[in-house]
């Protein structure tokens, strides 16, 4: 094979390996720009293994009084940076889109409420659910604590203590615990059940005995 003949074919074999990996390229960048958006959402939680363990260690009594408490005395919606607050950034954190003025309110936006299925475009129609309830907190030990400590609960970024949900649903929650009442989309039964064990958990709530069989059969069934 002459010199000419060997340069042209290894001319061609190039030209095939970059139409090739050209076209892999394309195919890539496709999938990553039209491939599925990520869904934000609160801290995820422990695993159901690590849940069940957490549940285990909990001290189960008697639920608490409601002598005395008030949501005032959990400082929330307090300033976290700028001129936004708790619940401006859970409103960014877990919505879609999420556009702000110079206060920082959401004037535009999508929010995707995990416990209803239900999909908002106003952020009047969301409410900042407490994961653990402040009432709930405070029956559990929360009453003991300084006004430092449950405001610090009350305003949790870190933990999977706050999200985003449809008001109605959060309203019809109150301050019951997951033995009186779970997110009607029961897909997310799993996933709620660690996130509030994991609350409990971190800041060393009691939880009574039906609490905790109702924790128990959830996380079994994960």
């Amino acid at each position: 094979m002459s010199d000419m003949h060997r340069r042209s074919t290894r001319r061609r074999v190039y030209a095939r390996r970059a139409s090739v990996f050209g076209g892999f390229a394309a195919l890539l960048g496709t999938l990553v720009l039209n491939g599925p958006a990520a869904q934000a959402s609160p801290p995820t939680p422990p695993s159901a293994a690590t849940a069940r363990t957490q549940l285990a260690s909990l001290t189960v009594k008697a639920e608490g009084s409601s002598d005395g408490y008030s949501r005032d005395k959990f400082p929330h919606w307090i300033t976290q940076s700028g001129s936004c607050n708790t619940r401006e950034e859970v409103l960014k954190r877990d919505g879609e889109n999420v556009r702000t003025d110079s206060s920082c309110a959401a004037t535009s936006g999508t929010w995707y409420s995990e416990y209803d299925g239900e999909t908002w475009s106003a952020s009047s129609d969301v409410d900042i659910d407490h994961v653990v309830p402040l009432s709930e907190a405070w029956k559990s030990g929360a009453s003991s604590w300084t006004t430092a400590q449950r405001q610090a609960f009350a305003n949790d970024l870190t933990h999977s203590q706050l999200i985003a949900v449809t008001d109605n649903v959060n309203q019809s929650k109150g301050d019951q615990d997951p033995a009186e009442w779970l997110p009607p989309r029961t897909a997310y039964h799993c996933v709620y059940a660690r996130m509030w064990v994991s609350v409990k958990y971190t800041y060393k709530l009691n939880l009574d005995s039906a609490e905790k069989s109702a924790l128990s059969d959830i996380l079994n069934g994960c």
